[in-house]
């Protein structure tokens, strides 16, 4: 009977069951079975999986505080995700969970909703997509519930979701208007308020309307429940306040950050001392009682994650007050945290540089301005200017090279014999205390490291040994105490040995008798200090003196490397003088860097330069003085007239307006000369643009005449010269235009001249070549032509043409072209020869027409005769 009341049980509950999961059926129970299933099953999961996804990106947003905080983060978008990245899964999961729920639990009947669950499953399934960064998809949902819920208890909350899909799309004025509306409505409350307020944020900043921002998040902040929005609201607040100029505003809103101490996350409580530090007046301040707040700070363990942003700031502090060295310091603990704050680090690395090249440590500067590019965003304004200044410092570190290293060369070449001896005595003397310290050093490192490695393996065997501590039975296996304490099996001992060994005896050869030769090792510090001989160092060891020779212990090793002829040392001091001068100009032009630039110029008059350099020199020093001291501009001024009167420098001088509207204008007779070039004035370039190179040296245009000079040189002396030419223009002006093209020709067009070889069996048309002098044989030449028109003139065939070829300097080519074979070439000249109204008697070559173009590239007429 029992059994069959359970049977009879199982079978009303399974039909009771099938009645109730009807979506058809407008009854109580299937009503409250759907509502009961979607709410506290599928809802409920997927309500986990959203704030397990919104968890994961508070975790892994990496916040900007460099600019303006979003009030809201998001995701990165797919077609963002780098390598190897993937989408947050909770939200796809938390959207599975929200269709789900639609697609099995909806009880649509007669065009009403009767499960009063469905608002919010698709209340889920707007957020999910909006998180997803899937706007539009996100907006059809929340649109779904304003269209088909209007009553729902979740009207307030769909519509601010709304909005905030609005403003992704960047519908910003839109969202305004609507948010606006939405909180004229007094029935809108909690977080509802808070969060339309928060987007209302938003849509401001991203319109430029701070102000406006300012008075939505302060209600936004008051309103929310939520201490981590809170403390964000209040940082941005401090920004906006910051972008405004309210510092005191800006100072309280980060206050009240700091207040909150662990009610808010730890980040924004740094960053918000580090933003009232950008804030301190460093002319009235306290700085005692900054220097303690901060080093509190960086006491702190809960800190320890952000003392990147610490260090940081205690460098900033330290550059404000000028104290390089300390602030440097800080800089670079900064930079050993290995910061994940890209543009943190790029700060760093930025005012290290800064801080070389205002000391005229220029190729510290240029390392450090690379390591500030890599950290920055290439598409910057910031990256651009520090491309350029690092660019330009290319040619400042080269030039500054040269003038140190020759100076130093000239000036011991200018040493008496006994002054220079005594020089490289003391330099000498300077290097076996280093080698001697860094030996030392070194010895008692791998010492003291061998002597830990061998205690520790003591202990090791100790610990293995048969003891109280050990089971009776438990013994080592065979060899482990031998491997533990034998000298060979220890590679730190062994390397101590080595060094040892190599301190008594130097490097010896594997031989038999090799303690017999005479050979020695580095002394002790005091012997060094004591003058232990010119050229050797020495030790004693058991009553044995030994001592090791280097090359660098000798005088005559660096006496042997100093130049000797006249005409070397002449070229050093032209070099030094050039870069002295490019110096002057370059801190002038580029960097604006005026005393500088005046200190360089003036030195090179001191150093008695060529003729060439002196007068651009003395301009610029007028130039620059114009600036900083009116005086000394009037002692140059007065200088250039008395000394040069008749050039253009002293002509400007004179009339201002001349360097408006001169026709001697680097720009303007660059142009001109162009023109020539560009007409195949080849001859009348070539010979112009070398005196003009000479008059504007120091010019900022000078490059263009470089480079139109390699041009010229190319096709007036062949592919070698060019090559010269070019090499020339890449190497002194390497940061330019004509300097960038000419190292591209370099690397990629040249090769292919240089290839060009002459073809046995030419396929192309054919030429008659007439070579002729310029010197002396023009009515030859004139001749010439005219035969060759006339012949031209009674063929009537239109491929045939006659040009008049520049070759070289001296040399032009009559040429006649159009021949279609060689066959056709020598009949042609037969006539030519021949006919009794030609008979031309000019010598004359029938060559290909690649030929003929090796033979214009590389000016190889007579090879390709032989």
């Amino acid at each position: 009977m029992k059994n069959n009341i359970l049977k009879y049980s199982f079978i009303i509950g399974f039909l009771f069951f099938l009645i109730a999961c009807s979506v058809k059926k407008d009854k109580f129970i299937n009503r409250n079975f759907h509502a009961i299933t979607t709410e506290y099953n599928i809802l409920y999961n997927g309500n986990l999986a959203l704030e397990a996804g919104k968890a994961e990106l508070v975790l892994t947003y990496k916040d900007n505080f460099w600019e303006i905080l979003p009030v809201e983060r998001m995701g990165i978008k797919e077609e963002d995700l780098m390598p190897g990245d993937k989408k947050n899964p909770n939200f796809e999961r938390a959207e599975e969970k929200a269709v789900k729920a639609i697609q099995k639990h909806s009880m649509n009947i007669k065009g009403k909703e009767k499960n009063p669950q469905m608002d919010e499953a698709y209340l889920l399934l707007g957020k999910a997509r909006y998180y997803d960064n899937r706007y539009l998809p996100s907006l059809e949902a929340l649109n779904y519930i304003l269209y088909k819920y209007p009553t729902s208890d979740k009207i307030y909350h769909a519509k601010v979701w709304r909005e905030k899909v609005n403003i992704r799309l960047d519908n910003d004025e839109t969202a305004i208007e609507n948010l606006k509306k939405l909180l004229e409505d007094d029935k809108i409350e909690g977080q509802d308020l808070a969060d339309a307020n928060a987007m209302l944020t938003e849509a401001y900043m991203k319109t430029g309307s701070n102000d406006s921002a300012v008075a939505t998040l302060k209600i936004a902040k008051e309103n929310t429940k939520n201490k981590e929005q809170k403390a964000r609201y209040a940082f941005i607040l401090g920004q906006l306040y910051e972008s405004l100029t309210y510092k005191d505003s800006a100072f309280a809103s980060f206050q009240e950050v700091i207040d909150m101490n662990r009610k808010s996350p730890r980040r924004y409580v740094i960053q918000a001392h580090a933003r009232q530090a950008a804030q301190f007046d460093y002319k009235n301040g306290d700085t005692l009682l900054f220097t303690e707040k901060f080093n509190k700070l960086i006491e702190d363990r809960e800190n320890r994650p952000y003392l990147d942003v610490l260090y940081h700031q205690m460098g900033l502090f330290y550059d404000q007050l000028e104290i390089d060295s300390t602030a440097q310091k800080w800089y670079n603990k900064s930079l050993r945290t290995v910061s994940q704050d890209r543009y943190l680090n790029a700060s760093n690395y930025r005012n290290i540089g800064e801080m070389y090249f205002k000391e005229a440590q220029y190729k510290l500067a240029g390392q450090y301005y690379d390591s500030t590019l890599i950290h920055l965003d290439n598409r910057t304004k910031e990256y651009r200017k520090f491309k350029k200044k690092r660019d330009n410092l290319e040619d400042v570190i080269k030039y500054e090279t040269i003038a140190h290293d020759n100076d130093s060369i000239l000036a011991i070449v200018a040493m008496g014999e006994l002054e220079r001896k005594n020089y490289f005595e003391a330099h000498i003397q300077k290097i076996k205390i280093a080698d001697s310290l860094q030996a030392k050093i070194e010895a008692e490192k791998a010492e003291k490291e061998a002597i830990k490695q061998e205690n520790q393996a003591l202990a090791n065997t100790a610990a293995l040994k048969p003891n109280g501590n050990m089971p009776p039975g438990n013994f080592p296996p065979m060899g482990i105490e031998d491997q533990s304490t034998f000298y060979f099996y220890n590679p730190v001992t062994v390397a101590y040995g080595k060094k040892d060994f190599q301190n008594k005896w130097g490097k010896k050869k594997w031989k038999e008798n090799w303690k017999l030769e005479d050979n020695k090792t580095n002394a002790s510090l005091n012997d060094v200090e004591n003058g232990a001989g010119e050229n050797e160092v020495t030790t004693k060891d058991s009553s044995l003196v030994i001592a090791i020779t280097k090359p660098e212990y000798e005088v005559t090793y660096y006496l042997n490397k100093l130049p000797k002829r006249q005409t070397l040392i002449d070229s050093l001091a032209k070099d030094r003088n050039f870069a002295y001068f490019q110096l002057g100009t370059i801190y002038k032009e580029k960097f604006k860097e005026y005393q500088l630039a005046a200190n360089r110029l003036e030195q090179l008059l001191k150093n008695n330069p060529e003729e060439r350099l002196i007068l651009p020199a003395k301009y610029n020093l007028f130039k620059i003085y114009e600036i900083i001291n009116p005086a000394k501009a009037a002692t140059y001024k007065e200088q250039i007239i008395a000394e040069y009167p008749d050039t253009r420098y002293a002509q400007i001088l004179k009339d201002p307006s001349l360097s408006i509207e001169d026709d001697t204008r680097p720009e303007i007779v660059f142009n001109k000369l162009y023109k020539k070039y560009t007409e195949n004035q080849l001859r009348e370039v070539y010979e112009e643009v070398q005196q003009r190179i000479e008059q504007y040296i120091g010019e900022e245009s000078l490059p263009k005449f470089e480079m139109l000079k390699a041009n010229v040189v190319g096709r007036l002396k062949g592919v070698e010269e060019y090559k010269k030419a070019l090499n020339d223009v890449a190497l002194t002006y390497p940061n330019t235009d004509e300097g960038k093209e000419a190292e591209d020709l370099l690397r990629n067009h040249i090769p292919k001249l240089e290839a060009l070889q002459f073809d046995t069996s030419p396929t192309s048309t054919w030429k008659l070549v007439f070579p002729k002098n310029t010197n002396g044989e023009e009515e030859s030449t004139n001749k010439l032509i005219e035969k060759i028109d006339k012949y031209l003139a009674a063929r009537r065939n239109d491929d045939l043409k006659r040009s008049v070829d520049i070759y070289t300097l001296e040399e032009n080519f009559v040429v006649i072209h159009g021949l279609i074979t060689e066959e056709v070439a020598r009949a042609t000249l037969s006539v030519l020869q021949e006919y009794k109204d030609y008979k031309i008697k000019d010598q004359v070559y029938v060559i290909s027409s690649d030929d003929y173009k090796i033979i214009q590239v590389k000016k190889k007429l007579q090879e390709w005769i032989k």
